[in-house]
């Protein structure tokens, strides 16, 4: 049985993708063990069908963080068998590029993002330049790897000339049933990060007859917070925190409208993808989305959401507004992401992940 290590720097409960990544690897028959990080007040790991290992560190943020995880994580796998490591974004690329080439192994990465085109990087100039050297001299060593979309897979191959695969960041499909809705809730769901646009979304409510429920954390949730008092909204705007998954799905099923915004200040943000793209979809949940080319791509051909070219609140607002107001719009988006779903699902992405490792191990 082929043992597969993929790293993350969370602390593993709340990643979405790659829960569905190694539940798939681990019922192919591979040894999968997901390694992240725990933290004084870490909770409790929820019980999977993978290895789950959590690398206490004392440091939560900042520069010290990467720098004591990236040295755990690799000493940790020195002493431990590996027949192939993946390296989850460029924070963990490091320690697994140097256990790849002590051990003679293949080596994978999964870039869930543009890792220095973040506005947390882009914007920071030291920082950028830090991370592009990291990403300049491995990148080019991870002859294997996959990310979320083609456009990303693009430039990969234009700064790099390597050609990665896309995975994209799809729900399982379950059977759905649309439940009674007596509030009309507007959700957002994910990290609570620079650049996801709360500096308009939380003041355009002031012009929405409904409430934004955000569950997540990050690196901006205190500013999101302090935005919602300076606007008066706080009967508006709720923020539930980090949800498990499996509860967060009640919050989506149960939500009127989703909310994905991305602020265009950087690459990484205008080829996102974002997972709660196809979360919406899969509860068969419109949305108010940024009309950035890979949702504009599948609105084009499945029209689930109203894309907005800009990010004004009164935009934002608006958008909120028709599937709030417009009944007739509402159900033919509704109606449109319940035949999507059917196509754009895990069991279908699955089917790449399988070959993808099959031909490299």
């Amino acid at each position: 049985m082929k043992h597969l290590v993929l790293a993350v720097t969370n602390e593993l409960n709340y990643d979405q993708r790659m829960i569905r990544i190694c539940t798939t690897l681990a019922g192919a028959g591979y040894s999968v063990t997901l390694i992240g990080r725990r933290w004084a007040k870490t909770p409790a790991l929820v019980p999977r069908s993978f290895n789950q290992k959590r690398l206490f560190c004392f440091f939560k943020t900042g520069k010290l963080s990467y720098l004591e995880y990236n040295l755990r994580l690799f000493f940790y796998l020195l002493f431990r068998k590996a027949d192939a490591v993946c390296a989850i974004d460029l924070d963990t690329i490091l320690p697994l590029y140097f256990i790849s080439v002590l051990k003679r192994i293949p080596r994978v990465y999964d870039a869930h993002e543009l890792f220095c085109e973040m506005k947390e990087v882009v914007t920071r100039p030291v920082v950028y330049r830090v991370w592009k050297k990291v990403e300049q001299y491995t990148v080019p060593k991870f002859k294997h790897g996959y990310t979320v979309n083609q456009a990303i897979a693009n430039e990969f191959y234009k700064l790099y000339n390597v050609q990665y695969e896309v995975m994209r960041n799809v729900p399982v499909l379950q059977p759905l049933a649309i439940p009674d809705k007596p509030e009309k809730y507007i959700l957002y769901q994910g990290a609570v990060n620079e650049g996801r646009s709360f500096e308009t979304l939380i003041p355009a409510m002031k012009w929405v007859n409904a409430r934004l429920i955000i569950c997540g954390d990050g690196n901006f949730m205190q500013q999101a917070q302090q935005l919602v008092q300076e606007y008066q909204l706080t009967d508006k705007v709720i923020f539930k925190g980090k949800i498990l998954p499996a509860a967060l799905k009640q919050y989506t099923l149960q939500a009127w409208a989703g909310v994905t915004l991305f602020e265009n200040n950087g690459l990484n943000n205008y080829h996102s993808l974002g997972n709660r793209f196809f979360d919406y979809l899969h509860a068969g949940l419109p949305q108010v989305c940024v009309n950035y080319p890979a949702y504009q791509e599948i609105n084009n051909q499945y029209v689930v959401a109203v894309l907005i070219n800009d990010l004004r609140p009164e935009t934002i607002a608006g958008g909120l507004n028709d599937l709030l107001n417009n009944t007739e719009l509402y159900n033919r988006l509704q109606q449109n992401c319940l035949q999507a779903r059917v196509a754009i699902n895990w069991q279908e992405e699955e089917k790449k992940l399988l070959a993808f490792y099959k031909n490299i191990l």
